[in-house]
């Protein structure tokens, strides 16, 4: 996922990491991902410098869950320091430390990556829920779609938690912007939610008990 570095960023990319480790049930790391998101991410804020472009990736294999945050600067480093109980910064890594596994830095030509791994229970390899592909393809399609129009106003910006009203209410966004759109370009509204209806129905009955 590409950002821009920003504080007010740094709530939505939680949101997508909660989002992925819930559809991977890695749900009892959500938190610890989530916190040293932050940090990484902050650190290119203080760092490197706001509006930063840069990226967050996050992969899963042989149970252990890898996050890596790339920018463009390669002079300034991510360094370890012991900073005192009462200072005001300079405790992010030391924090991405003791909460990770391990981590480090990678260097390149043209950016730097800053990573760590955990290690994760649940399945191996990251899957959407019952292996649906329209899951994985909804799940990419809200990410996006929260950075056209993030739902600033039903989550917390401090934590970032993702409630089930967040994304019900963004699915509600979307779902209404794109009837709207059919409707202007002269669409059948009905006929499509009526259709739309009857494919979910069949998507589901195989799983029902």
């Amino acid at each position: 996922m590409a950002f821009t570095a920003h504080p007010e960023e740094v709530a939505r990319l939680r949101r997508a990491v909660r989002l992925h480790m819930t559809a991977w049930g890695f749900d009892d790391q959500v938190d610890t991902a989530q916190l040293c998101v932050s940090e990484l991410v902050s650190n290119i804020v203080t760092h490197v410098g706001t509006g930063t472009p840069g990226s967050l990736a996050l992969s899963a294999r042989e149970g252990r869950l890898r996050v890596e945050v790339h920018d463009p600067d390669t002079r300034a480093l991510p360094t370890l320091v012991d900073a005192e109980v009462d200072a005001e910064g300079g405790r992010g890594m030391a924090l991405v430390a003791a909460l990770a596994d391990r981590w480090g830095v990678q260097l390149y030509e043209d950016h730097k990556v800053t990573w760590c791994e955990f290690t994760v229970g649940g399945s191996s390899e990251p899957t959407a829920p019952d292996g649906e592909p329209s899951v994985e393809r909804a799940d990419a399609l809200l990410d996006v779609y929260a950075t056209l129009k993030p739902p600033a106003c039903l989550y917390d910006r401090e934590s970032g938690r993702v409630s089930r009203r967040v994304e019900e209410e963004s699915v509600i966004d979307m779902v209404t912007d794109l009837l709207h759109r059919l409707r202007a370009h002269g669409g059948d509204v009905d006929r499509v939610l009526d259709c739309a209806q009857s494919r979910l129905e069949g998507a589901v009955r195989p799983f029902s008990s």
